[in-house]
């Protein structure tokens, strides 16, 4: 063969290696290319996800808006067909839905005449997958939730967990599921999927999973502490408001009664109380006096208080006898007083023109009763029991009414248990003694200097102790 043919063969060969090389160095470097692209929006995609998910931490923004901006993220970064998100309820035994993305595939089992209706009316399935709840260890998400584990599971549809003959699963899906925990508390599961059609997941899509559930469970734990923190605000500024009402329904003033120096006083261990006192202006130069506790704290025991407050003042009215008008208290409340609440009270009826008042004790403690003459201190244990306890006949057969006289300079002190069972830093009680002996060494002084002797000396007896309960305190003197 003639040496320029040669050549020219040769010639010919290398343009074509050159061409093939280049085509494939081109497909190469387009495939580069595109896989560079898909890498980028991911990435923006991801970005975007994390930029709304920080605002909405910053924000505050509402717990089913975060939710929504979890599961439409994390489908739009992955791009999965739909997602959702389930919560544990409070007896951590149920995983609630608490957000669905439009167009996910089944995720969970179905009864099986949801599985026929659906064939029919695909909505069916939705409106069910968006409502039923699962136990924590059923299905994929309780497989999740007890592994404590992110899983990854090509197809769904022969998962073990989805066995079960009494549901019905035809979806051929991928999914990927991660238990959401914060500060050592599990929260639910983040769960995707993807239909076979579109693909099934990748290591790369699972790792980029993971890394959101983990940024989801940060977020929805200080999303969690934020409503916490609302609702914490909300319900003291309520208390408070409820205090304020409470504070308005108890006496503005000491009265003014002729002959008599009488002065009250109320300090809650807590916003609302649970002990109240009130005085009731009567007939004929005559005062109604009240001192009552209601058994428990917090709100039940305040609504107890103003029905009872209500009531008494009610049928106080052209009623001389304290037991009659507690009796009728009684009856009224017995029917809507629970079981383990009551109501214990004394109320006195002070005359201001003979100078003497019947006191009636519904299992309240005794006031205390102190005679100038002789300087001593008595017990006032006129026989009664708590309002709630019986619904009339046992209540009106032990409470009476009991009366006194009083002479010039005598005092009588109506109290609740908060003083006398006070405790200090030492574990020791305030007692019935030291309560007597603040009593008899104040009680020349004057009403409302009483009070305040006692005052002091709660304070000086407990030191930086809590208070444990109510304080009540009515001081009633002979001038």
């Amino acid at each position: 063969m003639p040496a320029h043919y040669i050549i020219l063969i040769a010639v010919v060969a290398v343009a074509l290696f050159i061409a093939i090389w280049g085509f494939k160095n081109l497909a190469r470097a387009k495939k580069l290319a595109a896989e560079n692209t898909a890498i980028c929006r991911e990435e923006s995609r991801m970005l975007d996800f994390l930029h709304n998910l920080g605002e909405s931490i910053e924000q505050e923004t509402s717990a089913t808006r975060l939710q929504q901006i979890i599961v439409n993220g994390v489908v739009n970064v992955i791009g999965a067909s739909g997602g959702a998100i389930y919560f544990i309820d409070t007896n951590r035994q149920i995983l609630i839905p608490k957000f669905v993305s439009d167009h996910c595939p089944q995720i969970i089992g179905v009864p099986l005449d949801i599985a026929k209706r659906a064939k029919k009316d695909p909505r069916i399935l939705e409106s069910h997958m968006r409502m039923a709840q699962q136990s924590t260890d059923e299905g994929i998400l309780g497989a999740c939730l007890i592994s404590g584990k992110s899983i990854f599971i090509a197809d769904l549809k022969s998962h073990e967990a989805m066995s079960d003959a009494l549901v019905s699963f035809d979806g051929n899906i991928a999914v990927m599921a991660a238990p959401l925990f914060h500060a050592g508390k599990d929260l639910g599961v983040l769960i995707v999927a993807r239909e076979h059609e579109q693909g099934t997941f990748g290591e790369h899509d699972f790792t980029v999973f993971r890394s959101i559930a983990e940024q989801s469970s940060f977020a929805l734990g200080n999303s969690l502490i934020h409503l916490e923190a609302s609702e914490k605000r909300s319900l003291e500024n309520e208390l408070r408001h409820a205090r304020e009402v409470q504070r308005i329904l108890l006496p503005q003033a000491n009265p003014k009664i002729n002959g008599y120096d009488i002065a009250g006083i109320n300090i809650p261990a807590r916003l609302i109380s649970g002990d109240y006192y009130d005085f009731i202006n009567l007939e004929n130069d005559r005062l109604g006096i009240v001192i009552a506790d209601v058994s428990g704290k917090g709100v039940p025991a305040g609504l107890l208080m103003v029905m009872c407050r209500s009531l008494l003042r009610a049928y106080s009215v052209g009623e001389s006898s304290p037991t009659k008008v507690l009796a009728s208290v009684n009856r009224q409340l017995f029917p809507d007083t629970k079981e383990d609440m009551f109501i214990t009270l004394t109320y006195v009826i002070l005359d201001g023109k003979n100078s003497s008042l019947t006191i009636s004790r519904a299992g309240h403690d005794p006031a205390l009763y102190y005679e100038k003459e002789s300087g001593e201190i008595t017990q006032i244990k006129s026989p009664g029991l708590a309002i709630g306890f019986d619904e009339g006949d046992l209540f009106e057969r032990k409470t009476q009414d009991l009366q006194i006289n009083l002479r010039e300079g005598d005092c009588i002190l109506l109290h609740t248990d908060g003083l006398r069972e006070a405790i200090n830093d030492e574990e020791d009680e305030y007692g019935i003694e030291r309560l007597k002996n603040t009593f008899r060494q104040s009680a020349a002084k004057g009403a409302s200097a009483i009070l305040l002797d006692m005052q002091q000396s709660h304070r000086d007896f407990k030191g930086n102790a809590s208070q444990k309960d109510d304080i009540t305190l009515v001081v009633i003197e002979k001038i």
